[in-house]
């Protein structure tokens, strides 16, 4: 019996999410706090920009 095969199984997309990973890692905490944090200083700047 033959097996069934995807068409992202065989452009080999699946085995993309299946690599290691070795980029850099960070704390889903950290990450958020630094979106928020910059998003309040994009927001100050904003405001008090001269047009």
């Amino acid at each position: 019996m033959s097996t069934l095969s995807t068409p992202q199984q065989q452009a080999g997309i699946l085995s993309f999410y299946d690599a290691p990973e070795q980029g850099p890692q960070m704390n889903a905490k950290a990450l958020l706090i630094a979106v928020i944090l910059f998003a309040l200083i994009v927001l100050v700047f904003n405001h008090f920009a001269v047009a």
